[in-house]
């Protein structure tokens, strides 16, 4: 239930949602509507997942402050309500705001974003592997492309006090601890308990092993699959901090993470 006492704070993120994978988003038993953060006063989306529009509205989120909307990639779980965030965040139109970012093959012959909605952005950007945008004064920076079955990227969020790392979807690779390293904050899409071959995402023995070697202040595990949410999140980022020596928080639905 909705806590009417949340605040939006400066330098916070806000969990619209830490379900992932097709289960867990068609049964809705966490919510998906992606991660909001705040940094310098500056407003980013990321990934707007299934209920997007409701968790933000539900919490008294402003919409139309925002300066840009993030897609790491196209899967639905990740950008099922892009089309309906930048209507928000543009008031339909009637005033032309924000930034969207995302994969050239999200916006090539299947794009993710209606036609009609293109207009009503200040810009639209393709992503490029390894490059730095400023977003209203606050760099971030692409990672080089994952190991997913789509086109994917993570971010690093880099402003005068705060470096936040986003892992989205894909299978552990060996350089992708140096990719995240020196961040204050690393959240990490972690959809398996155990890895699966066939599934190109996250365990959470590979979460320990990319804590390890990013070694961030703090890391928050979320996205979690059936499989996980089965263990306990809670649980197996207690074994993954006692492994690393590093604070590991697993989100919940609704968590403000303050930044300070």
């Amino acid at each position: 239930m909705f806590d009417m006492n949340y605040t939006e704070e400066t330098n916070s993120l806000t969990f619209l949602g830490t379900g992932g994978a097709r289960f867990m988003v068609s049964r809705q038993i966490l919510a998906s509507g992606g991660i909001w953060l705040n940094l310098d006063g500056k407003r980013f989306l990321i990934d707007p997942g299934p209920g997007s529009i409701v968790q933000v509205c539900r919490l008294g989120l402003n919409p139309e402050n925002l300066s840009a909307i993030l897609l790491s990639h196209r899967h639905l779980d990740h950008s099922g309500d892009v089309n309906v965030m930048i209507e928000a965040m543009t008031q339909g139109g009637f005033n032309k705001n924000g930034h969207f970012l995302a994969p050239e093959d999200a916006l090539d012959n299947e794009p993710v974003i209606y036609s009609y909605l293109r207009p009503f952005l200040n810009d639209l950007t393709v992503l490029e592997e390894e490059h730095e945008y400023n977003l209203d004064g606050i760099k971030v920076f692409t990672t080089r492309r994952h190991q997913h079955p789509v086109e994917t990227y993570g971010f690093i969020f880099e402003s005068s006090n705060h470096r936040i790392g986003f892992v989205s979807d894909t299978r552990y690779f060996e350089e992708i601890p140096q990719i995240y390293a020196g961040c204050d904050v690393l959240i990490i899409n972690v959809v398996l308990r155990e890895s699966i071959e066939r599934i190109y995402h996250l365990s959470i023995a590979d979460a320990a092993r990319l804590i390890t070697g990013a070694k961030p202040k703090t890391a928050i595990l979320t996205h979690f699959g059936l499989q996980l949410f089965r263990a306990d999140p809670a649980k197996m980022a207690a074994k993954v901090e006692a492994e690393t020596g590093i604070p590991v928080i697993a989100a919940v639905d609704d968590l403000l993470f303050k930044l300070e």
